[in-house]
C-alpha cells in the first residue's frame, strides 16, 4: 500500500486493488479471480473511483478504457497526477493502436489487458507489478512494457501499410526510449558501464577543449557478500537500490554516477580537483556509513571503500588512465581495512602516470 514500508515481507502483504468497470457482471468476475491473492475493491463508475482513491490509498488501479461518465485513460491519468505511487493497469475489449499509445504515452498506465482476458494471465500480470512495487523495481517494470510496445508497433507496421507514415513515427519514438533504457542499469535505475564509460570519454574530449580539474571515484560495498549469504539475493539486491540512492543523493548535479559492476560504482567529477575530490570522497563514505536500510525487520547497514583519480587543470591524461589509477587505489583502501578512500594525484601524462597519493 502507498505510504507503506517498501522493505515489509511480500509473501505476508496483499496489494490493494481497485478495479473500475461499468459491468457488474465483470466486476464480480474480476472480484473473485484477484480476491485470492489481492485486497480488492470495485467501482461502477470513475467518480466512485475518485472517491474511494480520496479517502484511502491503493497501490493498483486496474480500469476498463469505457465507463459511463469519463475514459478510463482520463481517469488513470488523474491517478498519475494525484497518486503518482499507485501502479494503473487498463483493460479494454479495442485494440487499436493508438489506444495503446494513448495509455502509454500520455496516461503512463503500467499494464494494457485485453478482452477477453485468461484468468491466470491477468493473476500473473498483477503479481509481477504487485511485487514490482513493494521491491520498487518499477523501473525493469517499465522496460519490458516498451519493449512490447516497440513489437506492436513493429507489427502494425507490416500489417498496416496504409498507416505506414504514422506507424513509423511511433516506432522511432519506442526506439528513441529503449536506446536511452539501454544506457541505463534495470536494477538501480543509473548509468551503467557503457553509458558512464560513454560518459567519460565524451567529458575527456571536453576537457581537450576547455582545461580542467577531473576527478573518478571508484566506490566498492564493502563485505557486500555477506547480504546475500544472511539475508538472501532479493536482499542484496534491495541494498544495490538503497546504495544507489544514497550515492546520487551525495553527488552534485553536474557529477555522473553509475554502477560498473556487482556491487561497484563510479562517479565522474568534472571540475573536481584534488581538495574537491578529498570532499566528494569523504561525503560519499559518511553519507553511506550514516543511513540504513531495512529487509524484512531488520536494520542493514553498510560501508564504502573508494579509490579516486584526480587530474589537475593542464594535466592531459586518458579516461583509460584515471580509470587503472582509481582502481589501484580502490584496491588499497579495501587492503587497508576498508571504510576509507585512498586518492591518487596524476601529476603527468606520461605512461604509466606519476602519482601522488592521500589516504582519507
Amino acid at each position: 500500500m502507498v505510504g507503506a514500508s517498501p522493505f515489509m515481507n511480500v509473501t505476508r502483504y496483499k496489494c490493494s486493488v481497485l478495479v473500475v468497470d461499468d459491468d457488474p457482471a465483470i466486476l464480480a468476475v474480476l472480484a473473485a479471480q484477484l480476491g485470492g491473492d489481492f485486497d480488492v475493491t470495485t467501482a461502477c463508475t470513475a467518480v466512485q473511483a475518485r472517491a474511494i482513491l480520496t479517502q484511502r490509498s491503493v497501490d493498483i488501479v486496474l480500469s476498463d478504457l469505457q465507463l459511463p461518465d469519463e475514459t478510463g485513460l482520463f481517469l488513470l491519468d488523474w491517478v498519475r497526477r494525484t497518486a503518482p505511487r499507485t501502479a494503473r493497469v487498463l483493460i479494454t475489449g479495442t485494440a487499436r493502436m493508438q489506444d495503446a499509445v494513448d495509455a502509454i504515452n500520455h496516461s503512463q498506465v503500467h499494464r494494457l489487458v485485453l478482452k477477453p482476458w485468461r484468468s491466470e494471465d491477468l493473476l500473473q500480470t498483477l503479481r509481477a507489478i504487485s511485487r514490482a512495487l513493494l521491491l520498487e523495481r518499477s523501473h525493469e517494470h517499465l522496460l519490458d512494457e516498451l519493449r512490447k510496445l516497440n513489437l506492436e508497433l513493429e507489427q502494425r507496421v507490416q500489417t498496416r501499410t496504409q498507416e505506414l507514415e504514422h506507424a513509423l513515427g511511433k516506432l522511432q519514438q519506442a526506439n528513441e526510449i529503449l536506446e536511452k533504457m539501454a544506457a541505463t542499469d534495470p536494477l538501480t535505475g543509473l548509468a551503467n558501464r557503457r553509458a558512464i564509460d560513454e560518459a567519460a570519454r565524451k567529458e575527456i574530449q571536453r576537457r581537450g577543449r576547455m582545461p580542467g580539474p577531473l576527478a573518478v571515484v571508484w566506490i566498492d560495498a564493502d563485505h557486500f557478500g555477506r547480504v546475500n549469504k544472511e539475508f538472501s539475493q532479493i536482499a542484496g539486491d534491495q541494498v544495490l537500490v538503497w546504495l544507489a540512492g544514497v550515492l546520487q543523493a551525495s553527488i552534485r548535479t553536474t557529477d555522473s554516477l553509475g554502477r560498473v559492476g556487482g556491487e561497484e560504482f563510479l562517479v565522474l567529477a568534472p571540475g573536481t580537483d584534488l581538495v574537491g575530490a578529498e570532499a566528494l570522497a569523504e561525503r560519499l563514505r559518511v553519507h553511506v556509513q550514516a543511513a540504513h536500510t531495512v529487509y524484512d525487520g531488520q536494520l542493514i547497514r553498510m560501508t564504502i571503500s573508494l579509490g579516486v583519480a584526480v587530474a589537475e587543470a593542464g594535466v592531459p591524461v586518458t579516461y583509460e588512465q584515471l580509470r587503472d589509477v582509481s582502481a589501484r587505489a580502490l584496491k588499497e583502501a579495501k587492503s587497508d581495512g576498508r571504510n576509507r578512500a585512498v586518492i591518487r594525484l596524476i601529476t603527468s601524462s606520461a605512461p604509466p602516470a606519476p602519482e601522488q597519493q592521500v589516504t582519507v
